[in-house]
């Protein structure tokens, strides 16, 4: 059995587990599977020490960039290639039609192969993730290691899954009476689009980048990858680790390639607006993307940029449980996650609970700041779930933010028990009377007091219709209640939510079980994963003969 062979198992698990939507993982998530990390360690500081990151065989390099500096305060020190496009992308495309000819199994199979030697090596990607985006090391291993593993795998699924929809060969026969039958056969090929453009994002480099990344491979396209200037690493180990994958099989490694950029040089608006590119995957800002998507018009763009995540508080049955909850989704990665809730729709007249009385809205908001000040009231557990800030825009941010209202919970300072220079801060709890329409992306809260639960679910509707949310998160007992907030999330089209209490947050999904987005409101025009995620991705083109 050859190496690629072996992943039939897991691709036909894969493909029972998106239609059933179930919970599945082949790739274990607690850390002590991996040992004690010192093998991810040593295998970044020998990254580190050697300095120019190579990409062998890469054609079209001009010069070499890389000014990483970890949140947690040294500089990574690792160059990559610069390219050249007019080099590098005929390269990429001389590729594609043997790709195309191996067919959607023998694809997947092969993206399979790729994602088991990523997975061998998940503590390296752990030290990577880690010291390029800030967060803490446990999360860095999870979501940066089997979190985006599953959604690779998941998004190779779908596409087999579309790809085999239409049988490969088919045959048919008309009867015409005297004048005989009419007998045809058909071929029927899925072929790529063109050259897949991922704009790698600096927050969660391999979690968004993997879905796009694996569901182009899978049906046929070349992925050229460019990774955000300041996370470069995590995608750059992706790209070689395909690149050998792919020479060891058989097809060229230049259907995987590397764009890294300097700071500043703004790369991404340049390759967009390729002709040679036919393929957008994008994460970032509401700006950007909005220009991605009006201008990059040669090309299918699928963006995830920003909304204003709601929760609505109505009644709960386990007022301890849900404050645990929303205090533990308000701290993880100091907020640093496009599904982090920011809005906390709170009625004016309070809240009943089943066990803890009525509570007022200033008892809520007084409750839930000390939920979140237990949660981090030691340091070092404090930094090992915030991690570190990624930029110093978010500290401005932060700070501007306690001037627009009433502090509930004010954000301090923790020191880092191994990283003195990190910046490492906890959430900021404001409270309001009027809503916030923007998004505040960091540890930053507003508690805002509408007059009924109808209000919070209007101004909910509102939200969801001109900013979009990735997540809406709501806590009711009533029926009524129930029904109208799903209601207003069916009608926006908009992922939610309803009574977390336990272990379950509204800022983290499972690959197969839970979708990421709906791409049906502002913040994202498509959701991970789906099959409108990948059938764009490829056509299927019909060769008929007569039989």
């Amino acid at each position: 059995m050859t190496s690629w062979q072996r992943h039939r198992a897991t691709l036909d698990t894969a493909l029972e587990t998106i239609r059933t939507r179930s919970y599945w993982s082949p790739h274990p998530e607690h850390p002590k599977a991996y040992g004690d990390g010192s093998a991810g360690a040593a295998a970044f500081a020998a990254l580190r020490e050697r300095g120019r990151f190579e990409a062998p065989g890469q054609p079209g390099t001009d010069a070499w960039v890389g000014a990483e500096v970890s949140p947690y305060g040294f500089p990574l020190g690792i160059t990559y290639p610069h390219p050249d496009p007019d080099v590098l992308l005929p390269a990429m495309l001389a590729g594609v039609p043997a790709w195309r000819d191996a067919g959607p199994e023998r694809r997947a199979l092969t993206c399979l192969e790729i994602l088991a030697r990523i997975a061998d090596r998940t503590p390296e990607f752990a030290q990577a993730v880690m010291h390029t985006t800030g967060q803490a090391y446990v999360m860095a291993l999870q979501a940066g290691g089997p979190h985006a593993q599953d959604r690779g795998l998941e998004a190779v699924a779908h596409a087999y899954a579309e790809q085999t929809r239409l049988p490969g060969h088919t045959e048919w026969a008309k009867e015409q009476g005297r004048r005989g039958t009419l007998r045809m056969t058909s071929d029927h090929t899925p072929v790529p689009v063109g050259v897949s453009l991922l704009i790698g994002c600096n927050t969660f480099p391999t979690w968004n980048g993997f879905p796009g990344f694996f569901a182009s491979l899978a049906t046929g396209n070349p992925v050229l990858v460019k990774p955000h200037p300041r996370a470069v690493l995590p995608l750059a180990l992706t790209v070689r680790i395909a690149r050998e994958t792919l020479a060891e099989a058989g097809f060229d490694p230049n259907l995987v390639a590397l764009a890294a950029e300097a700071e500043g040089e703004g790369s991404a608006r340049t390759l967009a607006l390729r002709p040679e590119v036919a393929l957008i995957d994008y994460t970032g800002s509401t700006e950007f993307g909005d220009w991605l998507e009006q201008h990059a018009v040669q090309a299918r763009v699928f963006t995830e940029k920003a909304g204003v995540n709601t929760v609505v508080i109505d009644s709960t049955d386990d007022y301890r449980g849900m404050l645990g909850n929303l205090a533990f989704s308000l701290s993880l990665y100091s907020g640093q996650m496009c599904t982090t809730p920011q809005n906390l729709l709170i009625p004016a007249g309070g809240i009943t609970t089943e066990n803890d009385g009525h509570r007022t809205f200033d008892e809520v908001v007084a409750d839930l700041a000390g939920a979140v000040n237990r949660l981090l009231g030691d340091d070092t557990r404090a930094a090992g779930l915030l991690g570190a800030i990624v930029n110093p825009a978010i500290t401005e941010r932060l700070e501007r933010a306690a001037g627009l209202g009433e502090v509930a919970l004010a954000s301090r300072t923790v020191s880092h028990p191994e990283h003195p220079d990190a910046t490492i801060r906890t959430p900021l709890i404001v409270k309001r009377k009027e809503p916030v329409e923007s998004e505040h992306f960091g540890p930053i809260a507003f508690a805002i007091a509408t007059a009924s639960t109808r209000e919070a679910l209007d101004v909910l509707r509102r939200t969801l219709r001109t900013r979009g949310a990735m997540t809406v998160s709501g806590y009711t007992t009533a029926p009524e209640v129930e029904r109208a907030l799903v209601g207003v999330c069916l009608d926006e089209r908009a992922q939610l939510s309803l009574n977390l209490t336990g272990g379950v947050f509204v800022n983290q999904t499972a690959a197969f079980a839970d979708l990421h987005g709906s791409g049906g409101n502002p913040a994202a025009n498509a959701a991970l994963v789906d099959a409108a995620f990948v059938t764009p991705r490829f056509r299927t083109v019909q060769v008929r003969r007569p039989g």
